[in-house]
């Protein structure tokens, strides 16, 4: 049965982590829309990439501030800030009536992110140890169900595009971005619900308060040895600032420990998790599926998501951090290899049945069909190829509507059952291990004198490796080829394997205090 102190703590997490789900809508709104954004402002390769990559960016100069704030201000009301930066987003983008507007929009979305930085840090400090790591998980099963409504209310504005009169090819992408501002606001109004970090009132010297909190949180019987480790894990440190933290994260002693984060960071971002999210549709159009087949993929792709972190939750505890990260990369090299072998020996055939298809499916885009004759007859040895073809016959308005009918129907060769098979895979395997336990890994391994600054500088790597990742997808697909593009993110996912085979510790059922006396050299 539940107690009172396991109920707040499950309270608090899932508030702290609610800017999880508001990320995870963003993601898969900005895939649902970015073909129609594309088509409205007549968008190449670099500046769809930039559109869906701006976010990262935007996290990345958060992260430059948001240690230094939470030090300042503590971990609530930076969430509180966020939210409000994000619901200023959600506006901007929805409304954007240029390029420039919604890139603006999207950059201070990155806002959302920086919040799942923060609620790890927030999370971590109000968990027991023995269940932290499935508290710090909860940050990726609200992703996970914002991904899923996300997918879900896409789906229902492709599927009724002709049917709802105030649905056009125009606006569609207008309301998947603005949908968001209803969680942002919800969002707003729970964070004013859930008390301080405990450990951070103490740094602070506010011990009375900290205890008030503690009583919540924390059996009686546990708080005064709690407060004492607290404190005496900051080593009698008076300079608590940013720039004393940086100096002190920088040392011998938290070599290992900073090896360990940039690691997982490197590669949980670069195995192309973000990227395959946010050009779902895209990818399954590669496959072969139609336009309303590939939004139908993407809910079936967002269950799959919120399976895998329900098995992450109930196993981190039992399995083990370090099983669960080296199990799912693992999974990550078979899953790419299975991908990169479903694309490799694909071409695109321009048969007359092939044209005929491709007539029907694009009757009513706006597209001007006779171009299409330029390919009758037409065979291209690889998709790099054909977007090069493409490229030359349509306008940048045309190509984001055209290229979908287009490539799933003349595409003869490939290998779709690989091919999903691969996406669920990975899906499964970064969700249920390197997505959510790098989370609990960064929450649980950073000492308490450098948390403020350690966390978020771990966050801005895997933010970076992200940003790289999403932000050169599209060219990379025109340039490089569906196969060689997952080939590449097996290949990292094999890299990591092996380092994190070899550095990875085992941290469950340990204090932050206990990790920092295994962790930091003396």
């Amino acid at each position: 049965m539940m107690t009172s102190i396991d109920k707040n703590v499950s309270f608090y997490a899932l508030v702290a982590a609610f800017g999880g789900f508001v990320f995870g809508l963003d993601l898969m709104n900005i895939s649902g829309a970015i073909r129609f954004i594309s088509s409205i402002f007549s968008l190449d390769d670099g500046q769809i990439g930039r559109v869906v990559g701006i976010g990262f960016l935007g996290v990345v100069l958060a992260l430059f501030f948001v240690g230094t704030l939470c030090e300042r201000f503590g971990r609530k009301k930076i969430l509180l800030g966020i939210a409000f930066a994000y619901s200023l987003s959600s506006i901007l983008s929805a409304f954007a009536v240029n390029y420039e507007m919604l890139v603006v929009g999207r950059f201070i979305g990155g806002a959302a992110f920086a919040s799942i930085t923060v609620s790890a840090m927030y999370i971590g400090e109000i968990a027991p140890a023995n269940q932290r790591g499935k508290f710090v998980s909860v940050n990726q099963l609200m992703i996970a169900l914002g991904i899923l409504l996300a997918s879900v209310v896409n789906y229902f504005f492709i599927k009724n595009l002709n049917s709802i009169t105030w649905l056009t090819d125009q606006n569609i992408w207008r309301y998947m971005l603005g949908a968001e501002l209803i969680a942002n606001v919800i969002w707003i109004a729970l964070i004013f619900k859930i008390p301080e970090s405990p450990r951070w009132l103490i740094k602070k010297g506010r011990i009375e308060e900290a205890r008030s909190i503690l009583q919540t949180i924390t059996p009686t019987e546990e708080i005064e040895g709690m407060i004492s480790d607290v404190q005496d894990s900051f080593h009698n440190e008076t300079k608590t600032d940013t720039l004393s933290q940086l100096k002190n994260l920088f040392t011998k002693r938290m070599s290992l420990i900073l090896w360990i984060a940039i690691a997982y960071a490197i590669v949980q971002g670069g195995t192309g998790m973000n990227a395959i999210l946010s050009f779902a549709p895209m990818i399954f159009e590669q496959i072969g599926m139609t336009t309303e087949d590939s939004f139908m993929q993407t809910v079936i792709m967002g269950i799959v998501n919120l399976a895998a972190v329900f098995i992450a939750i109930f196993t981190v505890e039992k399995l083990g951090r370090r099983f669960l990260t080296l199990a799912g990369l693992a999974l990550v090299v078979v899953a790419h290899t299975s991908t990169w072998m479903g694309f490799k020996d694909s071409t695109y055939v321009f048969n007359p049945a092939a044209m005929v298809n491709i007539e029907q499916q694009l009757e009513g885009a706006t597209v001007d069909l006779t171009k299409l004759g330029a390919l009758e007859g037409k065979t291209f040895a690889n998709d790099v190829e054909l977007k090069a073809k493409l490229a030359e016959i349509f306008t940048k308005k045309e190509l984001p509507l055209a290229s979908g009918a287009i490539i799933n129907q003349s595409i003869v060769g490939i290998k779709p059952m690989l091919i999903l098979f691969g996406l669920f895979a990975m899906l499964a395997a970064f969700n249920m291990s390197i997505g959510p336990i790098l989370w609990v890994v960064f929450s649980e391994i950073f000492p308490n004198n450098v948390r403020s600054v350690a966390l978020p500088f771990a966050a801005l790597v895997q933010t970076l490796s992200s940003w790289s990742i999403s932000e050169l997808f599209p060219w990379s697909l025109s340039n490089f080829g569906a196969a060689n593009v997952f080939l590449m993110y097996g290949v990292i996912g094999l890299i990591g394997l092996i380092v994190m085979f070899f550095i990875m510790p085992e941290t469950k059922g340990k204090t932050i205090e206990q990790i920092e006396k295994d962790l930091v050299r003396t």
